[in-house]
């Protein structure tokens, strides 16, 4: 699916796994982008409010979530956790959000900053940090409705 460049803005970049999410945002014009501590994953979702922290000490007005399609675009057992944890998110932060397929990331991520056998959650936000470069060249805009139906996957 090919989608133009979004406007610059800043936001937060999720790479979410059965443990931890990855976290990376960057700045209003999309020049520079840094990671952010991994969060634990509760089964009440706590985390959420460590999420809402970052977006208010970063002044962040949007967010990105990672979907991992699989070799044909398809989606996977951990995509579908990841589309409903995005809408949560949604429903929660009331910010505009889209979805980016982030198939093979955390291998780049891997490759790319040398991070082996990593249990504290580095790379899972350099992955999210992939995936927000990856949004900033290639998009989708972030939907301006929170809430409203995403890209369907």
């Amino acid at each position: 699916m090919k989608f133009c460049k979004p406007k610059p803005k800043s936001i937060l970049s999720l790479d979410i796994g059965t443990k931890r999410i990855g976290l990376a945002y960057c700045d209003p014009l999309c020049i520079t982008s840094n990671i952010l501590p991994a969060v634990k994953r509760f089964e009440n979702n706590q985390e959420i409010k460590i999420i809402r922290n970052y977006i208010n000490e970063f002044n962040l007005t949007g967010f990105i979530v990672g979907i991992p399609l699989d070799d044909e675009g398809q989606m996977t057992t951990q995509a579908i956790d990841c589309k409903n944890y995005g809408q949560l998110l949604s429903n929660e932060l009331k910010l505009p959000f889209s979805y980016v397929n982030e198939h093979s990331s955390t291998w780049e991520s891997s490759d790319r900053f040398g991070i082996k056998k990593d249990k504290s959650g580095l790379i899972d936000s350099f992955s999210a940090k992939i995936i927000l470069e990856q949004w900033i060249e290639e998009g989708p805009e972030l939907e301006e409705i929170a809430g409203k139906r995403q890209i369907k996957y």
